[in-house]
């Protein structure tokens, strides 16, 4: 299937908002930075939008997965202003079990207590369907020979990609482009690590065809420096970082953990091919100063 006629935002590229917070203000810094990234020009309202939790294990360890003040401050916000149709988006993995894990992270108390909709991607009863994408990809066609399948639930709806701050053994970084991975391939999604920096890459294309509205919204409260998303070294860093760019977001992030952008492949290929922002000299950061920060962190 393709999907024709999705009415889709148009929010500005290369544009990324980013603050520093404590822990006594991040609830209300998280709805400053949303509007600091003119987020809603990024959503369409009156449809259903999905926060993309992020899960990278069912064990809480700082800045391994989506920690519950960001989902808290996110979707406090979203409600405020009118986006009431939300749902918490998880996914498990072939280590991962979602149901443990959003209870050990403390995703679901957040999740009840807010009223939020709830839905593990890669299980009963949410059904996969083929999907034609209309642009031209780059590995995933070689790689699932016969065909792509995605969520039914997905296609003409917003999507909020909630990833942290960290580096990663495979992607030397993971962000928003990163936290697609798991909501948009099934099980079998291993089998793209070999060409995963290109697998990013399609599934960017992927998300700007189905969703109406794409936007990201990363926390850096706690950031990840090592062999992550798991066997990571802890730094408590206080910032959250929000655009609807996905290529800008993990560009302005890498390079706070003392990474150059246009050297990871992912970031790379998905500015070359106009995607997205990439090279920092072209983002636009606005909110706190950060242009001399640089972490020296390694994956």
């Amino acid at each position: 299937m393709t999907q024709p006629d999705i009415p889709h935002a148009e929010p500005r590229m290369g544009r990324v908002a980013v603050l520093y917070t404590t822990p006594e203000t991040v609830i209300d810094d998280y709805a400053r930075l949303l509007d600091l990234a003119d987020y809603q020009t990024a959503l369409l309202p009156g449809i259903d939008t999905f926060l993309k939790v992020n899960l990278s294990w069912q064990h809480y360890y700082p800045a391994c997965s989506s920690p519950p003040w960001q989902i808290d401050g996110v979707a406090r916000k979203l409600m405020a202003d009118g986006f009431d149709r939300l749902t918490a988006a998880h996914n498990g993995t072939v280590v991962v079990n979602a149901d443990e894990g959003s209870e050990k992270n403390k995703h679901r108390v957040v999740e009840d207590r807010l009223g939020l909709g709830h839905v593990v991607l890669d299980v009963p009863p949410v059904k996969w369907v083929p999907y034609r994408p209309t642009a031209k990809m780059l590995v995933l066609d070689d790689v699932y020979k016969d065909g792509l399948y995605i969520p039914e639930v997905f296609p003409g709806t917003n999507i909020v990609q909630l990833p942290t701050v960290k580096t990663h053994v495979f992607t030397t970084m993971t962000g928003a482009l990163k936290n697609a991975f798991g909501g948009l391939l099934h099980r079998y999604r291993h089998w793209t690590h070999a060409v995963i920096h290109e697998t990013l890459v399609d599934l960017l294309q992927i998300q700007k065809e189905i969703h109406s509205g794409l936007f990201a919204v990363m926390d850096g409260t706690f950031a990840g420096d090592g062999p992550g998303p798991r066997a990571m070294r802890i730094h408590s860093k206080n910032v959250i970082l929000a655009s609807a760019d996905q290529v800008a977001i993990d560009a302005v992030a890498a390079k706070m953990m003392g990474l150059d952008p246009m050297s990871i492949p992912m970031i790379r290929i998905a500015h070359e091919m106009g995607l997205g922002v990439g090279k920092p000299v072209e983002i636009d950061v606005v909110g706190d100063d950060i242009a001399d920060v640089n972490w020296n962190f390694a994956a």
